[in-house]
């Protein structure tokens, strides 16, 4: 006796957060001045590949996109909307993504290599944001 034949399972479909993800790593690629082919090189996939994942036209599985997040130097978190355990009440590292100041300020700090230039400028930085969170005083 055979086992009765079923329908194949349709491909999933892609959604509106698989072109988020996508779109977050179009930005962080292109903040640290990589292209489609070199990324898509050190995933072992073509320049096409890439740009499906950007698009959010193919999903990025869970391996990969870790791989992704060692090449681009990020934690994996900066993909989603919100990082695990955040309150909300502080934006996590990807709502700078939809800012192109940020981005600006991103692609800057990317091309200074002396580490310690690096982090003076994350000290003043935070010293102005804790500077503008504070009431004025007269």
């Amino acid at each position: 006796m055979t086992a009765p034949l079923t329908a194949p399972t349709p491909p999933k479909l892609t959604t509106d957060a698989d072109r988020t993800i996508g779109s977050r790593v179009a930005a962080l690629r292109v903040a640290q001045g990589l292209s489609q082919s070199a990324l898509g090189n050190a995933l072992g996939v073509s320049f096409q590949q890439v740009q499906k994942y950007e698009k959010g036209r193919n999903r990025i599985g869970a391996g990969r996109l870790q791989t992704i997040a060692d090449i681009l130097k990020v934690p994996v978190e900066t993909f989603f909307a919100r990082e695990p355990g955040s309150t909300g009440s502080e934006p996590g590292p990807a709502t700078f993504l939809e800012d192109p100041q940020a981005m600006e300020l991103v692609k800057a700090f990317a091309r200074i290599t002396d580490s310690a230039t690096r982090a003076s400028v994350v000290t003043i930085v935070k010293a102005t944001a804790g500077l503008q969170s504070q009431p004025d005083r007269d």
